[in-house]
């Protein structure tokens, strides 16, 4: 950001064409990027607070929060305790960690994650990844609610992620932006593979197993905290996007930045409203969680047992 900026000495002699010497009365300065001291600071007070060891972090989307409270030997610490952390305000998102065991494995789940439109800037917004790297989770599990783009997604359906569309980054709003942490990653990290083949596949077998009619495609991720119009919709859709939503973009690009496995699932909470001829709300979308949400429970606890 740039301080103090003062206009002097308007020149109106040339044509009718003003030119105007800036003069900066203080320094340029980098907007406030999150530090790695600041990362550690927050893995820190919750490493004390545990005596296990989580292999996934888990990251809960709107409507699809039950799971945390499966969580067996929990430990449940507020976002607002952890210092530097931001504190959730969407409905629908508690706004804690939760880190115990689940299907006998050590889990650190989000119970409601941050969004950029909430105020808050893309280092604050991926913070809890950062913070699931300096805790040496090697694995993610991300979840969201998204708009179904694709015209055969229906309300309820399941998604495996397989790639994604970075608009927000697009738009100037990459969560690497700034000094880079060479402790963690490098400079210009690959994004050929967002999503671990791996997992996808493992995903694919679990649902077959288990009758679960799991769809596939492109996450589009958007700033919100509106949602998208028709001709927005249609322009996802020449895309290449199969659903849409606020969120999950920013926390992949940060868990692979630190090589972080990641496995993304996303509950189609509405159909894409192309014409114009329905209203979405919020309400909506954490009433499909309801139907969605033992889908993507059952999902991740064969995943974990696997592992």
């Amino acid at each position: 950001m740039i301080s103090d900026i003062i206009l002097k000495q308007c020149d109106l002699s040339s044509g009718g064409v003003v030119f105007c010497k800036i003069t900066f009365t203080g320094k340029l300065s980098m907007q406030n990027f999150i530090s790695l001291s600041q990362i550690d600071e927050a893995a820190q007070t919750i490493k004390k607070q545990i005596s296990i060891q989580p292999i996934v972090g888990i990251i809960l989307g709107s409507g699809l929060n039950g799971l945390a409270d499966s969580v067996q030997k929990p430990v449940r610490i507020p976002y607002s305790a952890i210092p530097n952390f931001p504190v959730s305000t969407v409905h629908g998102h508690v706004g804690q960690f939760v880190i115990g065991e689940l299907e006998g494995k050590p889990v650190l789940v989000m119970q409601g994650r941050i969004h950029y439109y909430e105020g808050y800037t893309m280092g604050e917004v991926t913070l809890p990844v950062r913070v699931m790297q300096r805790m040496g989770i090697p694995g993610m599990i991300v979840t969201n609610a998204a708009g179904g783009v694709h015209p055969d997604f229906e309300p309820g359906d399941v998604m495996l992620i397989t790639d994604q569309l970075n608009l927000m980054g697009m738009s100037g709003l990459n969560p690497l932006m700034g000094p880079n942490l060479d402790e963690i990653g490098t400079r210009f990290p690959d994004m050929s593979q967002p999503y671990d083949r791996t997992y996808c596949d493992l995903a694919r077998q679990i649902a077959k197993e288990n009758g679960i009619t799991l769809r596939e495609g492109v996450y589009a991720g958007l700033s919100g905290p509106s949602f998208e119009s028709p001709a927005d919709l249609r322009f996802l859709r020449g895309a290449g996007a199969d659903a849409v939503g606020m969120s999950t973009v920013p926390e992949v690009i940060i868990a692979r930045h630190g090589n972080m496995r990641v496995l993304g699932l996303s509950g189609i909470s509405n159909k894409a409203n192309l014409d114009g001829s329905t209203v979405t709300t919020h309400e909506e979308v954490i009433e499909a969680g309801k139907v969605i949400t033992p889908k993507v429970e059952k999902i991740i606890r064969a995943f974990l047992r696997s592992l």
